[in-house]
């Protein structure tokens, strides 16, 4: 499948609404691929969709992925594991919140840049004395 994830077996195209069986799965090597990714996660449960990101220009791993897993209780079983390795590195999986669930507005990724959040709330600890 061309695009962004590497391999998408199913699901649909509705990324909105959450599925609490899906996990994100943060620090991949660049070596790791949609195959090994699906084996080291198949000891917990019947996966139904797994996919590693891939920048859209280079086609290289963006170091992050995604399982979903038939059923929820899955999940619990990679979270009650407290380490996993995979491909010689240490990953983080965590539980997938579809991006429309976090709270829109500025970003946070502004820095304070042009009198943002961050910088307003500088200048009031400086007002302050802190």
């Amino acid at each position: 499948m061309e695009g962004e994830g590497s391999q998408a077996t199913s699901g649909s195209p509705n990324d909105s609404q959450h599925d609490p069986g899906k996990m994100f799965i943060g620090g991949l090597s660049w070596q790791t691929s949609p195959d090994s990714l699906r084996d080291y996660f198949s000891k917990f449960g019947e996966i139904r969709e797994c996919m590693v990101m891939r920048d859209p220009t280079t086609k290289r791993s963006r170091g992050f992925g995604f399982v979903t897993f038939a059923d929820a209780g899955s999940v619990d079983k990679v979270l009650a594991q407290p380490h996993h390795e995979l491909d010689s590195k240490t990953i983080d999986p965590k539980v997938a919140f579809p991006r429309r669930a976090q709270p829109k507005g500025r970003s946070s990724m502004n820095g304070g840049i042009n009198g943002g959040p961050a910088s307003s709330s500088r200048q009031a600890e400086r007002q302050a004395g802190r």
